[in-house]
This record gives C-alpha cells, structure tokens and sequence, in this order.
C-alpha cells in the first residue's frame, strides 16, 4: 500500500489558501478522521506549519524549512520514468553515495539530498563547506551510455541551466565562471561537480553534484569564506522556500540532462553562454597543472574549451584548467 503522505500533501497544497476538510481527506485515502489527523500530526513534525480549525479543517500555513521528499515529489511535473528521490540527514558526500548506489544497482536516474555533509568536495578534491544551515547539497545519478567525448560540454551545460532558473525564479543576476562556479555580484553562491564511470568506449555511470547557498546566513561562514561566499537569502534579502526551490532544481537539470542526451542543446548553450559567461573579455591567469597562461577570455567553443588570447596574440584553447581574474579579488 502506498503512503497516504503525497495525497494529504496534494491536498494541502492544492487549497494553499483555503481549508482542506478532514472527512474529505477521511474519505480519499479510506482511513478514519483519526488517521488523518495522525497523518497531519506527522507532517507538522517534519517542520509543516499547519492550522486547525473545528469544522473547516487543515489549511498549510508554511512549508518546512528544510528538504522533505514527499514535499518535493508532490510538486515535481518533470519525473522521468524510475525517477526517486532520497533525503538524508546526513552522508559523507552526496555524490559519493550516489556512486556507491550505483554501483550497488540502484535503478537510475536518482537523486540523494543531504541535510549535512561531512566530507563535501568539488573540483580537484577540495573541501567544500557543507553544514546544515538550510543550504542545498544534491546529487544526481545518471546512466547515459553515450562516449566519454560526448560529454565534454556536459558541465557548462547544466550550470547555465541552473543559471537561467535562478534568474527566472528570484531578481537575482546570476553568472557563471567555467569552468563550474556560480557567481553573484562576485561571490561564490554554488559548484557543481561531475563524475563519470567509464566501461570500454562508454560511460556507464554519471553523477552530477550540486551545492548552492541558499539560506545560510552571512554569520555562518567561516573567516575564509566570508568574503568569498555568499547564499542567495543575502542577495534577496528574505528566506527561499527550499522545497519549492529545490522542486524546480531537480525539474530543470532532469530535462537539461535530457536534452544533453538527445543532442537538442547546441544552439541552446550559445545562447546561455553568451548571457551568463562572467569572463568574457576579462584578462584572467589560467593554471594548467603547474603551467600558468595568462591572457585574455574569448569565449567558449562548442565542446566547452575556454578559448585564451595571449599576449603574443595567439588564441590557445584549454579544455580544463583553473582559472584566476586579474586585479579583481572578490571574484
């Protein structure tokens, strides 16, 4: 038997501003009245502000503050067929419990949510600052079977994915900084991190990672960061509601990732890339394991390779690397 959680969530938030009858929901799931309100009583353990009002019934006042899959799911419209979703208190590493899911046969495409990370990462295995302030750290587990050269423009593609939301669901003027940072007036407000399993010619396994501020407050950094840093309740000014939030995360990068996979993206990533690239035109130093190549950005070309004019003129293309802006430390 199902979980009577979705259909009283369903209920809750289709009559947001009006009341949702106990009998009704009595009725619906085939329970007593009794039932339901141990149901509701669930929901507000979870963090649901809900009221109670005799004979009107449960209205839904606040969401939780923190990630809650049946929230989630039941605002979901984009669930490819399999599609689940797990929340976790706490793991290691979002993308390393992808992988190990994986490898144990879980059915993908998943995604694992983490309240806390204890061992977050990004690029290069550097530790990524991942406690549980009401920010969002989530994986997700992909078997695309496509070739590994395929997959090149991969990362760009659903950052600027991931900008386009941003922009479309708050005022906030997102920008991108390849080779997978996310970049606010400057400050860092997110990374992404892609890790592929490759068998012979194909990659069998993908996990695309996420982490993106967006309700820590500017007293939970540490000194380092400080300045570095920054989650997008700062920029806006007020709380997101991250369920709703991170609903629409999960809806864009599942269809960004589908049209990867079908090739109906090219024309797309020009478009995007041209509105959220942050580096065009910017003199920058990129480190090329222990190489440095200083010049100017052009660009991107068509498999993501950041596209470097330097000072002798000559335009250089460098398909990973790190890269540092000249005479502008905040970014």
């Amino acid at each position: 038997m199902s979980s009577p959680e979705p259909t009283v969530i369903r209920a809750l938030l289709a009559r947001q501003t009006g009341w949702v009858s106990g009998g009704d929901l009595a009725k619906k799931l085939g329970v007593t009245r009794v039932a339901v309100w141990q149901y509701i009583e669930k929901l507000r353990a979870a963090g649901f502000g809900i009221e109670t009002r005799r004979s009107s019934g449960y209205r839904l006042v606040s969401p939780p503050p923190d990630a809650h899959a049946g929230l989630i799911e039941a605002q979901l419209k984009i669930r490819p067929r399999g599609f689940s979703l797990t929340v976790l208190d706490e793991t290691d590493s979002t993308n390393d419990e992808a992988a190990r899911q994986l490898a144990a046969g879980r059915v993908a495409p998943f995604a694992i949510i983490a309240r806390r990370q204890t061992k977050a990462r990004g690029r290069l295995g550097r530790p990524w600052h991942a406690p549980a302030n009401g920010n969002l750290y989530i994986s997700f587990a992909f078997r695309p079977q496509l070739a590994p050269a395929r997959m090149t423009p991969f990362t760009l593609w659903m950052g600027l994915n991931l900008c386009e939301l941003i922009a479309n669901a708050t005022a906030l003027k997102p920008g991108l900084k390849w080779p997978n940072d996310l970049i606010f007036e400057g400050r860092k407000a997110g990374g992404i991190l892609t890790e592929a399993r490759v068998d012979a010619d194909q990659i069998r396994d993908l996990v695309f990672g996420l982490g993106l501020n967006l309700n820590s407050p500017a007293s939970a950094w540490p000194a380092d960061l400080g300045q570095r840093a920054v989650s997008l309740a700062e920029l806006t000014g007020a709380s997101l509601d991250f369920n709703r939030l991170t609903t629409a995360v999960i809806g864009r990068v599942l269809l960004a990732y589908q049209r990867f996979v079908d090739g109906d993206y090219a024309e797309n990533f020009a478009t995007l890339w041209h509105r959220y690239d942050v580096l065009r035109g910017r003199t920058v130093t990129l480190l090329e394991g222990t190489r440095r190549h200083p010049g100017t950005v052009l660009g991107v070309d068509d498999e993501g390779a950041l596209l470097l004019k330097t000072g002798r003129g000559r335009t250089h293309r460098f398909p990973a690397g790190e890269v540092t802006l000249e005479k502008n430390p905040a970014a």
